[in-house]
């Protein structure tokens, strides 16, 4: 993205004009002829995802083509979570439709710590298997920060392994964790600027919330360019008012704390960029069904912001579309140890 110095503007200009899909200004897109305002853009991750995969798979071919093996990603599921088992197998689907061979290694919730490493070990040392995840989380028994420790950080698809997030914190070039890969790719193939801008990433995980606030607050000159944004992290205990206090001055908002509707349209200022990471099942008061939301309240949001994503259908697929180019760059060896 852009640089502090000076002589990089010309460049930044530059790279908005290539970005892939290209917005017309915020302010002159807002405003329908007679004066209405318009509502947001919707961010469909699952046209985004489609344009990622697609690179994938093409590289991958011309890879293969040049003689190398195909690459093999294995995942490690413990327990009988409906969640995970969709999600795991929603991987596999994706990697398949790609080129990438895979396969699922089940164990029951009660393995202990000590089999499920020793597992992890044996794939570390397989040539076959190139990328290696444990799909998270694990039953209350297994320490995950031990379990993402043990597999390999040049097989580490997901990015958890500690020299990964050592890297990642130090601005050099490792694999991101998949989720705030997505949002960071879903930014800037939007177009959306973020050199200067204030960011408010709503929720603090290791896994999503750290790394989003890395990505994003980073100088854009380093070994692995940021968003030179200033970014402010809160999470599901900042108090309410001290949220809001924050969100208003926000021009993108990220939101991944895991409570439905925390982010309402009186919490954003016209024009924000509202990204949802959140996936929460809640029950419809209509049909009794369950089904997922988000953390932000959509149809209100997207009434006032610029640019927002939708739960299911946002956030999601491009989670698993960066998955997939982890896969490929650990096959590649492009980070180097």
């Amino acid at each position: 993205m852009a640089s502090l110095c000076i002589f990089s503007l010309p460049v930044r200009a530059v790279v908005l004009k290539l970005a892939p899909v290209v917005q017309p200004p915020i302010l002159a897109r807002r405003l329908h002829a007679g004066g209405r305002r318009q509502t947001a853009v919707v961010i469909s991750g699952t046209a985004l995802a489609r344009q990622i995969r697609e690179e994938v798979r093409r590289e991958l071919e011309e890879w293969m083509s040049l003689g190398n093996v195909r690459p093999q990603l294995s995942v490690v599921l413990v327990g009988d979570d409906p969640g995970s088992h969709t999600y795991v197998k929603n991987k596999t689907k994706a990697a398949a439709s790609v080129g990438i061979t895979s396969e699922t290694i089940l164990r029951p919730a009660s393995v202990s710590q000590e089999e499920l490493i020793e597992l992890i070990e044996r794939l570390n040392r397989d040539p076959k298997v190139t990328g290696l995840l444990v799909q998270l989380p694990l039953p209350d028994h297994i320490d995950e920060r031990s379990v993402c420790n043990a597999v390999a950080p040049e097989k580490d698809v997901d990015g958890f392994h500690v020299i990964n997030v050592g890297r990642l914190c130090l601005d050099q070039q490792a694999i991101l964790p998949a989720t705030p890969a997505g949002v960071w790719e879903m930014i800037k193939r939007t177009g959306i600027e973020t050199f200067g801008k204030n960011v408010v990433v709503v929720g603090r995980s290791k896994n999503v919330g750290m790394p989003m606030a890395v990505l994003l607050h980073t100088d854009g000159r380093h070994e692995r360019p940021g968003g030179d944004a200033t970014v402010t992290i809160t999470h599901r205990f900042t108090p309410k008012e001290q949220l809001m206090a924050h969100t208003l001055l926000a021009d993108i908002v990220i939101v991944g704390a895991g409570i439905p509707k925390l982010i309402t349209a009186d919490m954003i200022k016209e024009g924000t960029v509202v990204i949802d990471v959140g996936i929460n099942r809640v029950q419809d008061p209509v049909t009794g069904k369950t089904k997922l939301v988000g953390d932000a309240d959509f149809e209100e949001i997207k009434k006032k912001a610029s640019y927002v994503t939708p739960v299911p259908g946002g956030v999601g697929p491009m989670t698993v579309a960066m998955l997939l180019k982890n896969t490929l760059i650990v096959a590649k060896k492009s980070v180097t140890y």
